[in-house]
Parts: C-alpha cells; structure tokens; sequence
C-alpha cells in the first residue's frame, strides 16, 4: 500500500473541510462588523503565515492540521482599544454571536448540498439495484429475494442505482419495521418483496445492513478467460498464459469467473487439479493456491486476472443524472437525510442500539479517502460531501468547546435574558474537552481494532 495513495486525498478533503468551516465564521463575522485577528487551517506553530486586508489579518497555515479556527477581537482574550470596542466579539449582539457561530457547520452543509447538487447534474454512474441470489435462511430469503430481482422502489420511493438502495434500506431499518421492495424479475415480470427490518441489526463494524438482510449484489456471468498472469504466483509456476480458459477445477466443470474464485479459495495451499483450455486444445495442469491471509481466514490465490473485468459489462450499470431544479431538490433532501440519519444514530449509539464500533477517527476516513479517490472524481466528492455533512453536525452537537455547545449558552441567554456566569461557562468547557478526548480516544481504538482486524 503506498501510504501517500491515502494520505493525499485525506489532506486534500480535511484541508478543504477545514477552509470552508472557517470561512463560514470569517465572512459572517466581517458582515457583523467583527474583527478578525487571525484566520488558521490547523493548530499548533505556524509554518506559512502572512498578513492581508484593512484589518491586516493573519493568514496562517499550521503545523497540526486536523482543525482550524478565527480569533476574533474580543475583551476575554486581551485589552481592546477604546475606538474598537463596538467590533469586540463579546460586545456584539447575542443574535450576532449566534450566527457568527453558527455560520461554519453551516458552511459545512452548504458545501455539501453544492458537491451533490453538481455530482446530479453532471451524472455518475451506478451500478443498478439489481440483486443476487440471497443468502439461505437469510431475511432477504424469506422475502422471496430471487437472483436476477432489479429493485425498482422501496416504500413507494425510487431507486436508480445501488447505493440509492442501500441508503433507502438503512433509513428504514432505524425505523424497525416491514418494507415492500417493488422488482422485477430476469423474466420482466414486476412483483413484491416484502422484507421485515424490525430487529435487524445495523452495522456493527464487521458486517453492514446489507449482509445482515441476506442481500448481495447481482453480477454478470463472466467468462472464465485469462486476462493477466502475474509473474511468479500460482497461476505461472503452472504455465497458465493469457487467453487459457478454465474448462474443469477439482474435477467440477467451471462455467463463469466467480466459480474459479471461489474454488481457488477454497484451495489454499492444496493441490487444485485443472482442466484448461488454449487455442481449442484441452490439457490438464495442477494449481498449488498460494496462502494469503484475510480477516483471519486462509485463502488460496493463484495470481491470475479475468480477460473482462466487471466494470466492462455496461448492463451492470446505470448513469445517473437529474435537471438542474430536480439536482438541486435532490441534494437538499440528500443532504438533509444523512444530517438526521448521523443525529439518529449518534441517539442510538447513546441508547446501547447501535454499536459504538460504527465510530470512525481519522485513520478509517483516510482510508476511505484512499479508496474513493481510487474509483474516480465523482466518487471522491460524495465523500467529501458525505465528511462535511459529519463534520457539520458534530459541531452542531450541544457539546461545550464545540460551536453547538456555544450555540446552547446564547440560547439561555436569550431565554434569561442576560449572558451565563464565566464560572458556569469554565466548567463546561472543561466537561466539554474530557468528553471531545474521550470520543476520540474511541475512535482511535475503532481505527487500531479495524486495521488488526483487516
């Protein structure tokens, strides 16, 4: 793995997270007349820092990058100059503070609705909702899921593409109760699968919704054809080459790719007899599967491609695209559904219903970071927009030394009519630090654990 396929794109989104959470507080500050003293993309000392404006604010670029912040002119922090008072930050109107506040998470969410306001216009493609055979005495089995079944709505409300699907399922398990899949089948006829969600479990960190039902991705039969033998592996220490076709393995004929993966698998280490097929002649060869270690399983690899990689198979997938009215309408309700399914679920986690192994920090987002720049551009912006979305709501948490925790004191001062005690306020922040170190202690631990886990 090159650290730097990671790292990078995580940077790249953090970097941009980060500027536009502190734009928003800048810009509206500016608007209310505030001054700002500094503007920072992360903490600590500085390592590229210059001064700009009327105001000569500090741009600065720091040393720790996972954060940011705007130091506003403000009598808690030092002596202001009777001719800057009424620009002091603590003198400004509470409805001023509050937005000021406010304006960051924000920002964050607006970012969001323009990434995917932009992705629904210019289109992605998608693999259709198209479902595989499920999984016996699975839920999905119960329901009658039939391979081939290709989903057209759940609950009345369309789907387009697999993740549409996977995302319209996990909204509707948080509510525990039966849902009515509308398909149609290989043969073109529409029918009804109705799946029961009531006391499914969701994502626990080792398997997600989708396993737990029983449901799996529908895939086109491709042939078993070589396309690439890497030098060295299993595949060339028998003399396999580009073009062969796997007639027979372990004495069972083989009719499509995935029948040779899974016996392969099965194989490690073993002695894996074979019938091949190169330029109409048939011979036989013995294939010795090389050990590899996943998610503590041992399973064999040969080393060999498939001549048509999945992605050439153009009846798996779907663009998908909108008008501009429509795209927007849709990134808002995009936009507005993952905000109030990431509130449900940290409620959840609370409640003991969700596992708190769903947590993320900093090492599992860069590897998504990774794997999403990895598959393309409009990959990469849903999940910036979907880390934005996050970072918008975590801050808009009622947790002191988060902007929601100063959002829920201008709240009681407007109810009380004056500001709260800077005692009460102290303590707060106190409590709200040991809560901020222990939820991300957390997620270190959830990031440590995954990467031993595989």
């Amino acid at each position: 793995m090159n650290l730097f396929d990671y790292l990078i794109p995580f940077l790249l989104a953090l970097g941009l997270l980060i500027l536009v959470h502190e734009l928003g507080h800048y810009l509206i500050a500016r608007l209310c007349g505030v001054k700002v003293l500094r503007f920072s993309i992360g903490f600590g000392r500085p390592l590229i820092r210059w001064t700009a404006g009327a105001d000569r604010t500090e741009w600065v670029l720091a040393a720790f990058p996972l954060g940011g912040y705007v130091k506003m002119l403000d009598e808690r922090e030092g002596a202001v100059a009777p001719g800057e008072l009424h620009r002091a930050f603590n003198r400004q109107h509470v409805l001023r503070r509050f937005a000021i506040v406010a304006a960051g998470p924000l920002a964050n969410l607006l970012l969001a609705i323009v990434l995917y306001w932009g992705l629904f216009i210019g289109g992605t493609q998608e693999l259709k909702p198209r479902l595989g055979g499920a999984e016996a005495s699975s839920i999905a089995a119960q329901a009658g899921v039939r391979e081939g079944d290709l989903v057209l709505d759940v609950d009345d409300e369309p789907v387009r593409s697999w993740p549409e699907l996977r995302w319209a399922l996990l909204r509707h398990a948080l509510d525990a109760r039966e849902v009515k899949l509308h398909v149609r089948t290989l043969e073109d006829v529409e029918a009804y699968r109705r799946i029961d969600l009531s006391g499914v479990q969701i994502e626990d960190g080792e398997r997600d919704l989708i396993a737990n039902l029983g449901l799996k991705l529908w895939r086109p039969p491709i042939d078993p054809v070589i396309g690439k033998v890497i030098d060295g592996a299993a595949g060339s220490r028998a003399g396999l080459l580009p073009g062969d076709r796997f007639v027979m393995l372990d004495g069972k004929p083989v009719t499509s790719w995935v029948e040779v993966v899974e016996r392969v698998r099965e194989h490690a280490g073993t002695s894996l007899p074979a019938e091949i097929s190169r330029s109409g002649k048939d011979f036989s060869v013995t294939l010795v599967p090389d050990i590899t270690e996943e998610q503590g399983r041992r399973v064999g690899k040969i080393g060999v491609a498939v001549a048509e990689p999945p992605a050439g198979d153009d009846s798996a997938f779907v663009i998908v695209h909108y008008g501009p009215a429509e795209a927007f309408g849709k990134a808002l309700k995009q936009t507005w559904e993952t905000s109030t399914l990431s509130l449900k679920m940290i409620g959840r986690m609370l409640t003991g219903e969700v596992s708190w192994r769903n947590l993320s920090g900093p090492v599992t987002i860069a590897d998504y970071a990774g794997q999403s720049a990895k598959l393309g551009l409009s990959h990469y912006l849903k999940f910036v927009a979907l880390i934005s979305i996050s970072l918008g709501v975590l801050n808009l948490l009622p947790i002191p030394v988060l902007d929601g925790g100063h959002l829920l004191y201008y709240v009681i001062e407007i109810i009380k009519g004056g500001p709260i005690p800077e005692r009460i306020m102290e303590v707060g922040q106190q409590i709200g630090l040991i809560l901020l170190a222990m939820l991300m202690a957390f997620a270190f631990y959830n990031d440590i654990n995954r990467l031993i886990s595989g």
